[in-house]
């Protein structure tokens, strides 16, 4: 570790990039631990609730929970293919993508760019509009007709951010192409063949 000797105080002070450089590439016995500890019970979950349908609705209901949290489980690992910081190999990230983007209803190649491009300006409220959460300024909150204040309050709300607005994403937005592409890969879209878009 690279400690440097604080000249005012005198004690050794220590980079924040050499603490976090072990976790700068990644581990693959790790990425294997995760993607069993995650898509097994995920799965198993998922069956058990098949079969319990029958059984009980409230007892699904309650297995539900835990799904989901190995749910979003799984888009960490999407996310992280995304990136490709999941594994060495860019193969390797982009078929495991492939397979959590289908758990969350996401197709992985067109969400992988726009979050490139959303990295890329996140902050710069020049080029808003890609991965983002609608952002005004002062003065363009300010400016606006009350209509446009009112929807930009309402969308701020949390039940707005954090229930409403990740269910609209996930099971509409992303089903519907953002780009002119033909009547083929729309249709391949809809029926849930994620293929690289644009």
């Amino acid at each position: 570790m690279n400690e440097n000797l604080d000249q005012t105080s005198g004690a050794k002070k220590i980079r924040w990039q050499d603490v976090v450089a072990r976790y700068a590439s990644s581990d693959l016995r790790r990425s294997w631990w995760q993607v069993v500890n995650t898509l097994v019970p995920f799965f198993a979950l998922w069956y058990l609730m098949i079969r319990t349908v029958s059984i009980s609705f409230w007892l699904t209901l309650l297995l539900a929970i835990p799904t989901a949290g190995f749910m979003v489980r799984s888009f960490i690992i999407f996310h992280d293919c995304g990136h490709g910081s999941f594994f060495k190999s860019r193969k390797a990230n982009d078929l495991l993508g492939i397979v959590t983007g289908i758990i969350n209803f996401t197709p992985y190649y067109r969400w992988r760019h726009e979050h490139a491009i959303h990295h890329a300006t996140a902050g710069n409220l020049d080029r808003r509009g890609v991965g983002d959460i609608y952002t005004m300024t002062v003065k363009e909150y300010l400016e606006a007709p009350w209509w446009k204040k009112f929807g930009y309050r309402v969308m701020r709300n949390p039940l707005a951010l954090f229930l409403i607005g990740p269910l609209l994403v996930f099971v509409i937005v992303e089903r519907i192409p953002q780009s002119p592409v033909g009547k083929l890969l729309r249709r391949e879209l809809r029926a849930g063949n994620y293929r690289r878009v644009g």
